[in-house]
């Protein structure tokens, strides 16, 4: 069972595999904001053949998503040969939920360049497992398989993959494959037990400077809180070949 079942060119129903931690009736967001970067792709695909590459998602969440069908939308905010600007949005009965802004940008050979000053992580295989479904509750992170090595509170490296496909029987990008998980690290090294306090974020911005490989995802995860009710989660995100970019989520704070 995928985490979206096709309706129609734009229409969408979750599956169990979709239900939030917040809310296990609510649809967490990391599927949905899987969906849209797949949309965006699609949407370039049918326009053009040169493959321009999703080098930014910046994504806010303007509300919650009930457990049932949803629909998408995509357009071009500024055209170009070798840059493009899409948005797509994703709805529920005529109310936008989800918003994506993607920045498309050409490929060049830039390998004299190659190379990141970001730290490596130790590799999965070098991690303990670690279940996150015994802080978060829901389907969503039931199928995400994890291995963490936690420092402190709010400081972790871990790796993430799931078994479960974003859409069956249709080819899903890396990226859009990756987006399936990015949101994930708003909860994977806490500060804050979620039953005392609630953080979850208002938006998720990802910097891609080349495309991931392989099933598992890497993050090397700080999360910090400010005096007045908000926080940050700021994630180097990576392959099994090193970092690849980097995921930022603002929280808004709230001690129950």
């Amino acid at each position: 069972m995928p985490y979206f079942e096709r309706l129609s060119e734009n229409s969408f129903r979750p599956t169990e595999h979709v239900s939030g931690g917040w809310n296990t009736a609510e649809q967490h967001i990391a599927p949905p904001m899987g969906l849209l970067a797949h949309a965006v792709e699609r949407d370039r695909d049918a326009r053009r053949s040169d493959g321009l590459r999703l080098a930014r998602l910046s994504y806010d969440i303007l509300g919650t998503l009930p457990m049932e069908p949803v629909e998408v939308d995509v357009r071009v905010m500024r055209p170009g040969r070798t840059i493009e600007l899409v948005e797509a949005s994703l709805s529920h009965g005529g109310r936008i939920a989800l918003t994506l802004r993607a920045w498309l940008l050409d490929t060049r050979d830039t390998t004299v360049l190659d190379g990141t000053a970001f730290d490596r992580i130790p590799p999965a295989d070098q991690m303990p497992e670690w279940d996150p479904s015994t802080v978060w509750p829901g389907g969503y992170i039931a199928s995400a398989q994890a291995r963490r090595v936690q420092t402190a509170p709010g400081r972790a490296a871990y790796w993430v993959r799931s078994d479960v496909a974003l859409l069956a029987d249709e080819f899903v990008g890396p990226v859009a494959r990756a987006a399936r998980i990015f949101d994930i690290a708003n909860g994977m090294t806490v500060r804050a037990d979620p039953k005392d306090v609630a953080f979850p974020n208002l938006d998720l911005t990802a910097h891609l400077f080349r495309e991931p490989e392989g099933d598992w995802l890497g993050f090397d995860t700080r999360v910090s809180a400010g005096p007045v009710g908000a926080g940050l989660t700021d994630s180097v995100i990576h392959d099994t070949t090193g970092a690849i970019g980097k995921v930022s989520q603002i929280q808004t704070v709230r001690p129950r």
